[in-house]
């Protein structure tokens, strides 16, 4: 897992900006590690970003099913619970619970998804 600390809420980007099917990164303040958020199947995920095997960012993979597949190898992560699917990643990346206010998506990062 990350070696982010819990930080608080973090406005990542206006909700227009992530439409279905698509992911935002963002390492702006507010996080030690970049986080991705994910609109799928009408919610929002936010999870650690980078690949706890292969150091790969997860925004770059592609997503099915609630999981995103890292871009280097077969290894997918759940959105929802970020526990991968198998090896080569065996530990999980970490969820953050994500919400929109006043038209932001909002990261509360460092707490769990809820």
């Amino acid at each position: 897992m990350s070696e982010t600390s819990p930080s608080g809420p973090v406005a990542v980007c206006p909700v227009e900006a992530l439409p279905e099917g698509e992911v935002v990164r963002y390492d702006g303040p507010g996080v030690g590690a970049p986080i991705s958020v994910f609109h799928v199947d009408g919610e929002l995920y936010a999870i650690d970003d980078t690949c706890t095997h292969a150091r790969e960012s997860l925004a770059d993979g592609w997503v099915e099913d609630c999981a995103v597949e890292c871009p280097r190898h077969a290894s997918a992560f759940d959105l929802r619970t970020g526990e991968p699917s198998g090896p080569p990643a065996v530990r999980p990346v970490r969820t953050h619970r994500v919400e929109v206010a006043d038209g932001q998506v909002v990261v509360h990062v460092g707490t769990p998804r809820g």
